[in-house]
């Protein structure tokens, strides 16, 4: 297994998937660039791999199988984490958010401290049993629901995300339109996701966009407020279905190739902390996948008197060109 320098000196392990000719600290160096910490003014928290789809893109190989998730003790210590850092916005993710036991706490007790609140959902864990009433409770909190939608035919995102899975989010997202998300005027912001179901890269997003808005409103009369779409990861179950078709060596060095110096500016990882669900830091929700935390070392919410200072090294590997390919990840 070959090694790669990371910020600070620090030598690690490098996946073998990831040996080849380009590396993304080589790329730094190469631009006379640095990948440094600026006023971190987001908190990400990963509240758990537990899930009720098995998605092929998925970079943290959730499932319902899995049975990682924050416990009380950990959500108290986030909120009391987020009191202290004064933070602009939280962003909930997953796994399946909604599975979590204790979301409901978790999302009242940042409310006081936290003025946007975002649930990374993938539709069908809202809609799916009791987690139902969590709209009325995102609702009440005025919560941002950032859900995934990858596709506009059915076939593909079943493909990607499971079957039956497209006809159940048309279903979620009338239920939330119902209560006003997405509506003009109703100050409750629904954003849709897109990611790519094959081995290639995103298309313009201004384009998908319109795209997006046009078909949802023509064929099912639905509406949302923004539309991101993503480059998938090369980690954990992507990057193992990347290699059982034969592209895992062509998708990298898509990503590689469409290096772009100019979207460092605004990574998302030079002003978010991501926050597992053992309470344990990292510069962004892909290092967490593959264990690379915050300053070298399992740093948990409860040593930190606020978030990490600016000018501070952010961790990085071959993944983060994924996140500076072509316009960059948002």
């Amino acid at each position: 297994m070959e090694t790669v320098n990371l910020p600070g000196g620090e030598i690690v392990p490098h996946p073998p998937d990831f040996v080849k000719a380009r590396h993304f600290q080589e790329d730094l160096s190469q631009n006379g660039l640095t990948l440094l910490r600026d006023v971190t003014t987001t908190l990400q928290i990963n509240v758990g791999l537990g899930c009720n789809q098995v998605c092929r893109h998925c970079h943290l190989e959730a499932g319902p199988h899995r049975r990682e998730s924050m416990d009380l003790q950990t959500v108290e210590a986030v909120v009391a984490f987020a009191r202290r850092g004064g933070f602009a916005v939280a962003d909930i993710t997953g796994g399946a958010p909604e599975l979590n036991l204790y979301l409901t706490r978790l999302i009242s007790g940042l409310a006081p401290y936290i003025p946007r609140i975002m649930v990374r959902s993938n539709l069908t864990a809202l809609t799916d049993g009791p987690q139902a009433a969590l709209m009325d409770l995102f609702r009440e909190h005025r919560v941002v629901v950032v859900a995934s939608f990858p596709s506009l035919q059915e076939g593909q995102t079943d493909t990607q995300r499971g079957n039956g899975v497209f006809q159940a989010s048309l279903n979620a997202l009338r239920q939330l339109n119902d209560l006003g998300y997405g509506r003009a005027g109703s100050g409750l912001e629904l954003d849709l996701v897109s990611n790519p179901s094959g081995a290639f890269l995103p298309p313009s997003q201004a384009d998908a966009e319109k795209r997006f808005r046009r078909e949802l409103q023509n064929r099912w009369g639905l509406e949302f407020n923004q539309l991101f779409v993503f480059a998938n990861v090369p980690l954990g179950r992507y990057r193992d279905w990347l290699d059982r078709s034969g592209n895992l060596g062509r998708y990298r060095e898509r990503l590689a190739a469409g290096f772009n110096p100019a979207t460092l500016a605004g990574v998302m990882c030079r002003t978010l902390i991501s926050v597992s669900w053992e309470g344990i830091l990292y510069d962004c929700d892909f290092n967490l996948a593959i264990n690379l935390p915050c300053g070298g070392r399992r740093i948990h919410v409860t040593e930190m008197d606020g978030p990490p200072p600016t000018g501070v090294p952010i961790r990085v590997g071959d993944h983060c060109y994924a996140c500076t390919a072509g316009s960059g990840f948002t």
